[in-house]
């Protein structure tokens, strides 16, 4: 059966097909893009992976045309991402009301 694998970047994202046997697992599929020079340099059993945009385990079995995407890390968390565009918008807020 033929699966996709993917990796997303900034600047684009690493994209692969492999046909793997029908009774492959998400695990099956990692393994084979270990093998694959394009995915050199990525923690593929350190980082979250899904299927279809939904939280998978390595055992858990693939079924045609499924895409496993690796996931990387958030580059800033939520939370602290918003606290920092309040703040903006208050020092902001607070420009507009002074007056010179």
């Amino acid at each position: 059966m033929r699966i996709e694998v993917v990796y997303a970047l900034p600047q684009g994202a690493i994209q692969r097909s492999y046909d793997l046997p029908i009774a492959a697992t998400v695990g099956d599929a990692l393994r084979a893009a270990s093998a694959d020079p394009a995915f050199a340099g990525i923690d593929l059993d350190g980082s979250p992976i899904g299927v279809f945009g939904t939280h998978a385990r390595r055992e858990q079995p693939l079924h045609p045309g499924d895409r496993v995407e690796i996931y990387r890390p958030l580059a800033l968390d939520p939370k602290a991402a918003r606290r920092v565009r309040v703040e903006q918008a208050r020092t902001l807020r607070g420009a507009r009301g002074k007056k010179p």
